[in-house]
């Protein structure tokens, strides 16, 4: 395969469209706690806001400055984390994290539509943007509970 059908094959039209309808892209008025993460090799951005709950997302925005790649991501993890907690965040990132570098297996659902992005497996250099909101996102709620018990 040469390079331009390999950037096809990793841009699909699937991750494209995620990436043009990245739900949350508000910031929240109060939130508990925000996180922003940057992946020095890109220069992607993600900043994340949450609200906790009875140990439970219950409020969630984003800004997202990221390749189409990051976008998708942070697109699956805004349509599906408010209710999670943050045992199901963690399980999320450490899953999404095992697909892209170990070859593991696709994230458990609610986060089962980061599939999409099984072709990027092979663009380690891509690898951290993908992971930015997942990661800022866990980043964001650890803190929120550490602010409630503290």
């Amino acid at each position: 395969m040469n390079a331009n059908q390999d950037l096809i094959k990793l841009y699909s039209q699937r991750i494209l469209a995620l990436a043009a309808a990245i739900p949350r892209t508000d910031p929240l008025e109060n939130p508990d706690a925000s996180v922003r993460k940057r992946s020095p090799l890109c220069g992607s951005t993600v900043s994340v806001d949450v609200n906790v709950t009875d140990g439970q997302i219950s409020d969630y925005g984003q800004d997202v400055k990221a390749c189409a790649l990051g976008q998708a991501a942070a697109s699956v993890v805004g349509a599906n984390i408010i209710g999670c907690t943050l045992a199901q965040a963690r399980q999320a990132r450490d899953e999404l994290r095992a697909m892209l570098k170990d070859n593991g297996p696709v994230p458990a659902a609610p986060f089962d539509a980061l599939e999409t992005l099984l072709p990027a497996r092979d663009y380690k250099n891509r690898h951290a943007s993908i992971m930015l909101a997942l990661d800022a996102t866990v980043e964001a709620f650890e803190q929120a509970e550490n602010s409630v018990c503290a």
